[in-house]
């Protein structure tokens, strides 16, 4: 799941968000971990301009800080990046963060990465926002180097290059799964070609198998034989009878029932469903995770 607080977009953020904190996301990956959720993940923003604040905030916690801070306070569940606009930064100082967060939390590591999309984030570090396709697809090259076994990786590429630079400490994963995020043709051509998982966004379950046979394709058409983690995310779920208002496209129901409708993501082909649950407080919240994990996640599984 998405840990709520650290992003909080007026798409999907909850009430109660804006005055949560610190001890609101330690609640809430404990009770992850607890629940048996396979990953909690956080976004990556650097700054939002006045003309998207609205609708986004500026309320996004940086993901290496929060995921080293929940590393602490977690024993099981993986830490994931969803996802990393990598494009912002030298590849060198990414693997520098993640393979520190890697190293500190035992082997937790998902790495999300994305394109990006807010021309003035760009422009403000020196970024280059007009080629930040072929800059994201040459940077997953070199953090594949620079995230790998070798203490003193090396890489060429047309943008960036490096060798004889020693990073330590080292992942603890030998290979630290790179997952690509977003649903355009480019995101998914990326991911087909690139990722050790594909993380689409905000499609709807109709549009799911053809973009995943379509990226099947690729892999095929390319001699990739290697699995790759296919993913989705889930509509709003309640689980039980919710008693208030939460939204016409939001799933709610007996355990059984919820189950049943998302077993359907996996006939699509899909390996993993990130969900998020409605409520009105962090208990509520941790207690959704709680029944969804007890209740709801058994009949998922064979």
């Amino acid at each position: 799941m998405q840990l709520p607080v650290q992003s909080q977009s007026t798409i999907y953020a909850e009430g109660w968000e804006a005055d949560a904190g610190p001890e609101d996301l330690v609640a809430i990956a404990r009770a992850a971990d607890r629940s048996g959720f396979a990953y909690v993940a956080s976004c990556d923003h650097v700054a939002i301009p006045r003309r998207l604040a609205g609708p986004m905030s500026t309320i996004w916690y940086d993901p290496v800080a929060t995921l080293s801070f929940l590393a602490g306070v977690t024993e099981r569940v993986r830490l994931m990046s969803h996802v990393a606009v990598v494009g912002l930064r030298h590849p060198l100082v990414t693997a520098k963060q993640y393979a520190t967060l890697d190293h500190l939390s035992g082997g937790r590591l998902i790495l999300g990465v994305g394109a990006g999309h807010v021309q003035e984030e760009f422009e403000a570090v020196g970024a280059d926002f007009e080629r930040r396709g072929p800059v994201l697809d040459e940077t997953i090259d070199a953090l594949r180097a620079a995230l790998g076994p070798e203490e003193y990786p090396s890489f060429q590429g047309e943008r960036f290059a490096f060798s004889g630079l020693g990073q330590r400490p080292r992942p603890a994963q030998r290979h630290v799964p790179v997952w690509v995020g977003g649903s355009s043709p480019a995101a998914v051509r990326r991911a087909a070609l690139r990722g050790d998982g594909w993380l689409p966004q905000g499609d709807r379950r109709s549009e799911l198998p053809s973009r995943i046979a379509k990226l099947r394709g690729i892999r095929e058409d390319a001699g990739i034989v290697d699995p790759i983690v296919i993913g989705a995310i889930t509509e709003a779920l309640y689980v039980g009878e919710p008693g208030w208002e939460t939204g016409r496209r939001t799933l709610t129901g007996k355990p059984e029932a919820l189950a049943e409708s998302l077993r359907a993501y996996r006939a699509m082909g899909v390996d993993q469903i990130q969900v998020r649950f409605r409520s009105r407080g962090r208990d509520e919240l941790t207690d959704q995770m709680a029944a969804f994990g007890a209740d709801v996640g058994p009949y998922l599984n064979d």
